[in-house]
Parts: structure tokens; sequence; C-alpha cells
């Protein structure tokens, strides 16, 4: 069974009227037939190649900007975006609409066909795919994740996968943090920050409804709120021995002064002091427990 061939005809083959526009002109301004190509999509992939290359020649001697060039040009994406549905296949497994992954690649091969050079000697396809490929997964890494992170953040999400997979099948149990960094040649610092990142991947709206011991509640009601005061525990546990250290009249006023909550004078009335020799006590006692704090950090 064969399949139809699409026609490819010359400037001077082409129905009269249209071909004007699809005749390029060089530097020197000679004349340059260009093909004319019905139903491109079609074209085998070794008649692809060839007419592939035939339009990079002309391209490489029109003007940019002109209508011929930009009919060479868009010939060319138009011929070679089986390669993108080629390359795309590849994603599909993600669930993404493919026409949306055939779009994203069609951009990385209109970069590849504005930075192609025939005199590398490389055939366009090799040198097209890559290209194709990387825009994909640079739209996956850009848009699939629910948090934004930086992008080395993101890679090491990956090579941290990979690595996980690797070592758990040798040692048959989860790596260690240890163990992830030495196979990826990098500090556990950044292992731990790679996990934590990887939380971003996916989330969870805080209307999502999740079941308690009293029924279903939105994820809202069940999450606890940060306690400022948990900030202050470890200091007062640091303090705790210093204030031992202190005169039994220094742990009096402070106790009167940031317990109670008395003013100087006051604290002076109940202590049978002035004013001015509470603000003198309060104020060498605070000193010293600040400087015992700091000497501890």
């Amino acid at each position: 069974m064969t399949s139809a061939t699409p026609t490819v005809t010359t400037t001077e083959e082409a129905p009269s009227g249209s071909p004007s526009v699809f005749e390029g002109r060089g530097a020197g301004g000679e004349s340059h037939e260009l093909p004319v190509i019905d139903e491109p999509e079609k074209l085998a992939p070794e008649d692809a190649r060839q007419l592939s290359k035939t339009l990079f020649d002309r391209l490489a001697v029109l003007e940019e900007g002109t209508h011929e060039y930009q009919y060479v040009r868009n010939t060319l994406i138009e011929i070679n975006l089986t390669l993108v549905r080629y390359s795309a296949r590849r994603f599909r497994s993600r669930g993404d609409d493919m026409d949306d992954i055939v779009q994203v690649g069609t951009i990385g091969l209109i970069k590849a066909i504005d930075r192609f050079d025939l005199s590398r000697e490389v055939e366009f396809t090799t040198f097209a795919i890559p290209y194709v490929v990387g825009e994909i997964k640079r739209f996956f890494r850009d848009t699939t994740w629910d948090v934004r992170v930086p992008r080395r953040l993101q890679e090491m999400r990956m090579d941290l996968a990979r690595a996980n997979d690797k070592l758990t099948s040798k040692l048959g149990r989860s790596p260690r943090v240890s163990e992830l960094a030495e196979h990826l040649g990098v500090s556990e610092e950044e292992i731990v920050e790679g996990q934590v990142a990887a939380n971003g991947y996916n989330s969870s709206s805080l209307d999502a409804t999740v079941n308690d011991e009293e029924g279903e509640a939105s994820l809202a009601d069940v999450l606890g709120e940060r306690d400022e005061a948990m900030e202050l525990v470890e200091d007062f546990h640091a303090l705790k021995p210093l204030l031992a250290e202190l005169s039994e009249r220094d742990r009096k006023i402070i106790e009167l002064r940031f317990g109670d909550e008395l003013t100087q004078a006051q604290i002076g009335e109940h202590l049978g002091l002035s004013q001015m020799h509470v603000s003198r006590l309060l104020s060498r006692a605070l000193s010293g427990l600040r400087a015992g704090m700091l000497a501890q950090n």
C-alpha cells in the first residue's frame, strides 16, 4: 500500500499570480527559485531532510524580514514539525495536553532553525532535537511545581529521585543523607535543602477536606498556628541559671519590674530605696544577664 506523496514544485511550475512572493534574491541580486510544497506535514522524513538542506541554502542568501525569507523559514518549520511530535511522545505519560507540549516543542524547533549553520556539517535533525526536548523540559520544570523554587533545587529533586531509587535497590533500604551526599558528590546540607524544596512540587488547598477525630474538616481548620512564645523557651531555659547567680535583692527587683510590672518608683517604695538607686541596680543586673546570654551563644 502506498501513500500519496506531497507535491513539490518550483516557482516556475507554481500557479501564476502566487510565485512572485516566493522568488528570493541573493546579496548580489541573483534570482533563486524556491519550492512550493503542498501539504508539507506529509513529507517523508528523507524528503524533509533533503528539502531542509535546500531551504537552508536559500535562507542563507535571503534578506531577513522579507516575504521570501519568512516563506522559507515558515516552510522549514512546517516540514520539520514531525521532529517535534516525535520528541513530544516521550512526555505523553505526564498527562498533559499533547497539543500544549507540541506547541512548546515548536518554540524549540524555531530556535534551532534560527541558529542552525550548514557549515557545521551536522544533520539538522541531530541539531534540532536537543533544542526541542530542552524547551519541553524547561516548560515542565517551570510550570509543574506548585511552589516556585530555584532551578538548581528543581534539578536537585530529580537527581535525588534517581539516587534514591539506585541506592535503595543497592542497599535494600532507604539511603541516609550522608550516603546520598556521597553518591551525588554534594554536601549533606545541599541534600537536606533539596529534600525540603521537593515538598514544593505538590501542594494542597487550604480548603481541601481532611478527616479528623470529629469527622470531616477543611485543612485550614486543623493546621496549627505559629506560637511566637515558643521561640522564648530556649531563652528562658538559658536565663534560669543566670538569674540564680544574682543577689536576692536583684532577683526581687527583676521580679517586681517584669513579673508584677511595677514602675521603678513603686519598686523603690516597696524596698525602701530611691528610684535612682533602683534604676542603677536594675541596669546593672540586666547588663550582667545580657552578657551571660551572649556568652552562651
